[in-house]
């Protein structure tokens, strides 16, 4: 099971990309992101606005049906917890994460969880929209869905509406600046 690797969920032009650490020891075990009893990644999903009802673990492939991928920095490697992550697996995640990120191209890519975050990015970071961007995405930076975050409910979740107002946004800007373009040579 420690060396169970969960399939990426990934395609060319996603608008966005949830970005785990690395599989749970549940996760790991049934084969879904997610999966933990008490991770509140799929109901968050659905509260927010990006998926329209609610997913189970095991249905995790569908995410793509909403033009949202799935990956982890740390693959093949479920652990308790990222305390149980070494910087050597940091490093070389996240040169993977680039590569996947340069390929596929996403418009946005959401971390899940802080404390990896300033790991591979570096510093103490704020939730939210980030200023610097990776392989052309915009970054944004979740509170982790594990119930394991003393962090109440409701505030979470408002990092994941927050999230879903940024990405309808931008997607806005996109086709409005599209349509701007367009030329009509009748």
């Amino acid at each position: 099971m420690a060396d169970y690797v969960l399939q990426d969920y990934l395609r060319v032009g996603l608008n966005l990309v949830f970005v785990g650490f690395n599989p749970s020891l549940r996760s790991a075990e049934v084969g879904y992101y997610y999966a933990g009893r008490g991770n509140q990644f799929w109901p968050f999903l659905y509260e927010a606005g990006l998926t329209d009802r609610l997913l189970e673990p095991r249905e995790d492939a569908s995410i793509l049906d909403y033009n949202i991928g799935l990956t982890d920095i740390v693959k093949g490697r479920a652990t308790r917890g990222i305390g149980d992550l070494t910087d050597g697996d940091y490093v070389s995640g996240f040169e993977l994460l680039r590569e996947k990120m340069r390929r596929y191209r996403p418009r946005v890519i959401c971390f899940n969880g802080k404390s990896g975050y300033a790991k591979v990015m570096g510093g103490k970071r704020d939730y939210g929209l980030q200023d610097e961007m990776l392989e052309g995405a915009k970054l944004f930076l979740a509170p982790s869905t594990s119930g394991a975050l003393p962090m109440p409910r409701v505030e979470k979740l408002r990092y994941y509406r927050e999230l879903k107002f940024f990405v309808d946004n931008l997607l806005r800007s996109e086709d409005e600046a599209t349509e701007y373009f367009v030329c009509d040579d009748r």
